[in-house]
């Protein structure tokens, strides 16, 4: 009896070579609609699965191979004789290979505009049916989910031994598509996808976003490996999100320079994260994952040098975020700082003839940062045994829109200068401090373990800096001693949460000394 191959697949990519090599083998091809025309197409003779079943294809599509005489071809144990003589009774024939790959749901639910029906039509049922079934009797069945393994499954055919450690490989891959696939559509169903759904069965109304489920299923593709972690006795390797990425981290086209590594692309997105804060021309310099100097101006040559100037020692080799296109002018100035990662929305050719002129710095683009980070977006941590999960912190409460608590309130140009050191502030690791004297940032104290300790750190990277500067806090003062620092050394507004059982203490030091100072209500911790 012949040998029998099922293949049905979406991603024609070498099918028909492959289809060829084991119609030379003597496979029989069985085979569905558009897959059997493009096989017949390239001279091969092919069964129908109707034929095989005895029923058409019917219901648009939607019902093809799920019936006993495809899915007992795939689950009999050839070594059962039990099974043998039900399936010869039954008149099943065996299927020894398996070629499926599954509809373009991913595709599909990127497309700009598309309709719930849509997605739900490219909701493959009956490939993940027939792939687990073959993969559950893999030791049988070989069973092949991407154009990749042709080659390798091929050969092993030809040579008339195929080892049981390639057929058990990729019946794992079956289990690890088949998984990432449900993944992609619960996800979507759920409503975390960047476009929400509406349907007419929900009343035309917006569908339950339901951010924490009972069951959390997260899938990523593999990006690239990484030369090590964190440190070099640790492996490593970058996942990018199996949806759509543009205008992420994990989006970055990449112009010049090594391949980034794992500390690169943590510190990138805290770069990314901080620079998309800001509609303005803004330049985010980071070290160790946080900011260690931000500006802005009208142009963004004049923010990258508000941001080099805050901290010219920390800058050296650190990572450069720009929400604006970079000229050749900015390149320059990019170039003599010698950073270790520049990335923008834009570079100009002219720019990234500059930058290419030193070796050891990465260039990269990602589109739209000068837009905000979606605020249906969520931020993951492991922990042993488990996983934190929670939504962005997308909120902000503006110097305009807080709470004046002193006798004087900020003038406009504190207002300005106050909500940018706020912004700034939600991107530093608690307890976080960060003063801002004009149109840049002029100390940043971070990670400390006390708040006093924070300001400490950022009055000593400010220096003679500090003087007419503003400060904001991510959390409120536990004490009043912060406030009579920061007077002390010129700090002339404050900004912070408020909510402290001291608030009075720091209030009425404010009133003593002239400050002006706003609540917000809102905290920025970052651990």
């Amino acid at each position: 009896m012949k040998r029998r191959a099922l293949i049905s697949v979406s991603d024609k990519t070498g099918v028909v070579e492959f289809a060829r090599r084991l119609d030379a083998l003597n496979f029989e091809l069985v085979s569905t609609g558009g897959t059997a025309k493009v096989l017949r197409a390239g001279g091969l003779q092919v069964t129908s699965v109707s034929d095989i079943t005895g029923f058409p294809e019917c219901l648009d599509g939607r019902l093809k191979t799920i019936h006993p005489a495809i899915a007992g071809g795939l689950l009999a144990v050839r070594g059962n004789t039990e099974h043998r003589e039900r399936m010869e009774s039954l008149g099943i024939g065996f299927i020894d290979v398996l070629v499926i790959n599954l509809y373009p749901f991913k595709q599909t639910v990127r497309r700009q505009g598309v309709s719930l029906e849509e997605a739900i039509e490219n909701i493959d049922i009956g490939g993940p049916t027939l792939l687990r079934a073959a993969a559950k009797n893999w030791q049988d069945v070989l069973v092949l989910t991407s154009p990749e393994d042709y080659g390798e499954a091929a050969d092993a055919l030809e040579s008339g031994y195929v080892p049981i450690e390639l057929k058990f490989k990729l019946a794992a891959k079956v289990f690890e598509l088949t998984a990432h696939y449900d993944a992609l559509i619960a996800e979507y169903l759920r409503g975390t996808t960047p476009a929400l759904m509406r349907h007419p069965s929900m009343g035309g109304e917006l569908g339950e976003n339901i951010s924490f489920p009972q069951f959390l299923t997260l899938t990523y593709e593999r990006a690239q490996e990484l030369r090590y972690g964190e440190n070099p006795h640790q492996p490593a390797m970058f996942y990018r999100d199996a949806r759509d990425i543009e205008g992420t981290t994990a989006g970055f086209m990449q112009h010049w320079g090594m391949e980034l590594s794992y500390n690169n692309i943590q510190d990138l997105d805290g770069a990314v994260c901080a620079v998309k804060e800001f509609d303005i021309p803004c330049a985010v310099a980071v070290k160790h994952a946080t900011p260690c100097g931000v500006g802005w101006g009208s142009a963004i040559d004049e923010a990258f040098i508000r941001a080099r100037d805050a901290d010219p020692q920390a800058i050296y080799g650190g990572i450069v975020a720009l929400n604006r296109p970079c000229s050749n002018r900015t390149a320059e100035l990019l170039v003599a700082a010698k950073l270790d990662i520049i990335a923008a929305p834009l570079f100009t050719d002219k720019a990234l003839e500059t930058l290419k002129q030193r070796k050891n710095h990465r260039v990269l683009t990602i589109s739209n940062l000068q837009d905000p980070i979606n605020p249906h977006g969520y931020t993951l941590r492991r922990v042993l045994g488990g996983l934190l999960h929670q939504s962005v912190d997308a909120g902000f409460t503006s110097a305009a829109q807080g709470k004046v608590v002193t006798h004087r309130a900020p003038t406009p140009d504190e207002i300005t200068s106050l909500d940018f050191a706020m912004r700034v502030c939600k991107h530093v690791k608690s307890n976080a401090i960060v003063l801002v004297n004009g149109q840049g940032t002029v100390g940043i104290g971070g990670g400390q373990v006390s708040r006093i300790g924070a300001l400490d750190v950022a009055i000593k990277g400010a220096g003679d800096r500090v003087k007419g500067s503003v400060m904001a806090s991510d959390a409120y003062f536990p004490f009043h001693d912060c406030v009579e620092t920061a007077h002390a050394y010129g700090v002339t507004a404050i900004i912070q949460p408020g909510g402290s059982v001291r608030d009075h203490e720091s209030i009425e030091l404010c009133n003593q000394h002239g400050m002006a100072m706003i609540f917000t209500g809102m905290r920025h911790f970052r651990h």
